[in-house]
């Protein structure tokens, strides 16, 4: 078995999605952290002011008198200054030597650098094991500077920056999903035209080349340009061999006829003796020249031959058909052929398959001695139609049958005379009608049994 890795090759609706999708990956995300930073910077400054709103007020209440600063604050100012619904707020006034003038003195921990007049600074500070957004403004008392300190704890803005996550992903996810299905719609449509030339091509044949209809993108009609000149040399090279094949017939055909004819003439005429074996080996000759002949016209006409003609027909019916050539053929030369003939409908072409059955008997009655004992059967057996042709000779050694079935390949052990191409002729039929020709050991004594299986018609899966 080959190491050599397999590679995978996309399909081009699949490039053209990876395409598509690739920059939708990198872009939304992208656009998707942009977005959350503006509205996270924009949410926290609101918070930031209002934070600062609170030292403003605290400001406004600072006083002097006599050279002395105080803070006018009652206690319902004190318990507005500190109100909210979700964080504690805290704050400080610290005179301009530094001395706690009213407030929560444990902000003075923090250390917060000193501001000159309507001077702001806002910084994240932990105290006592707790996490606060705090602010520090300069404000004039007097001829001097105090400095006032609030904080407040992160509950609503941890909140904040929660929804704003969710809101974000939501957002940015449904516009994922919104220009993913945009993109695999746009590819489907665009991809329809080649759906639509791609069925088209499938039901072609060599019955079949008139020229496909333009009805297609700009960008598909020089390839629909191609293909109609490609019909047209596959119409003429048709009609050409199709030419071959009638006048080969009658050229081969007739010289052979006639040869065979004036050997038979030549025979019943007064001879010398000595020239009875040579005119029974030229008439073998031109025997087998005539089915040689025959057989490779066969080849051609199957190969050429269009496909998509299938008509329904009985495998019974084509063995009955063939019987009529064939019993005379097999009495003559002392064989004992049986028919065992059931229904079993197919789809195919008669004309192939009375010439698949035909190359069988042939090797049958040539390779199978004297004497030969000959049985046809056909019958179904589940989804498909068989056909078989059971004969009593040597037969073929297992480890031969796959090359008996090529072509100019005979048995090692045959003992007739042929050409080799009887069961690689049927072989082809059989493959052009989606069957398979098996070569087995026949039911009982020597022997080889050589079966047809084609799908049946009416069965699942058969077309």
């Amino acid at each position: 078995m080959s190491d050599t890795p397999r590679h995978r090759t996309f399909s081009l609706k699949q490039r053209l999605l990876i395409w598509l999708m690739a920059p939708v990956l990198v872009a939304v995300p992208a656009a998707g952290l942009v977005l959350y930073d503006v509205m996270h910077d924009t949410a926290i400054s609101w918070l930031d002011q209002a934070l600062g709103d609170t030292a403003l007020a605290v400001a406004s209440l600072l006083r002097e008198r006599d050279g002395t600063v105080f803070v006018d604050v009652s206690g319902s100012t004190d318990r507005a200054l500190r109100f909210d619904r979700t964080d504690r707020i805290y704050y400080l006034v610290l005179d301009p030597a530094g001395e706690v003038l009213l407030g929560d003195a444990q902000l003075a921990r923090l250390q917060l650098p000193r501001r000159k007049p309507n001077e702001w600074f806002f910084t994240l500070a932990t105290l006592d094991g707790e996490s606060l957004r705090a602010a520090a403004l300069g404000a004039t008392c007097g001829r001097s500077v105090c400095q006032i300190l609030v904080a407040e704890t992160l509950n609503k803005r941890d909140a904040l920056q929660r929804q704003l996550a969710v809101v974000v992903v939501l957002l940015i996810g449904g516009m994922a999903i919104l220009l993913a299905g945009a993109g695999w719609w746009a590819t489907y449509r665009g991809l329809r035209p080649l759906a639509r030339l791609s069925a088209e091509l499938e039901q072609r044949d060599l019955a079949r080349l008139e020229p496909l209809q333009p009805d297609v993108p700009g960008e598909l009609r020089p390839l629909i340009a191609a293909f109609n000149r490609l019909f047209e040399r596959l119409r003429r090279a048709s009609s050409a061999q199709q030419d071959f094949l009638a006048n080969a017939a009658h050229q081969l055909r007739t010289p052979l006829t006639s040869l065979r004819t004036e050997i038979d003439l030549a025979l019943l005429e007064p001879h010398d003796p000595q020239m009875e074996p040579v005119l029974k080996r030229l008439q073998g000759s031109v025997d087998r020249s005539a089915r040689l002949a025959t057989q490779m016209l066969s080849i051609a006409r199957a190969e050429a031959e269009p496909g998509g003609r299938e008509q329904p027909l009985d495998l019974r019916d084509i063995a009955a058909q063939v019987a009529e050539d064939w019993v005379p053929r097999a009495l003559q030369s002392g064989a004992d052929i049986e028919f065992e003939l059931d229904s079993a409908p197919a789809l195919g072409q008669g004309f192939l398959l009375r010439e698949l059955l035909a190359n069988v008997l042939h090797n049958a009655l040539n390779y199978a001695g004297p004497a030969p004992r000959i049985t046809v059967r056909t019958g179904c057996d589940g989804e498909w139609s068989r056909m078989e042709v059971e004969d009593n000779g040597p037969g073929i050694p297992p480890q031969e049958r796959e090359r008996a079935l090529r072509r100019f390949e005979r048995g090692s052990e045959s003992k007739g005379t042929g050409s080799g191409l009887g069961l690689a002729i049927a072989l082809d039929i059989a493959q052009r009608h989606r069957g398979r020709l098996e070569l087995l050991d026949a039911g009982t004594g020597t022997g080889l049994r050589v079966r047809l299986s084609v799908p049946r018609a009416g069965a699942d899966g058969a077309n």
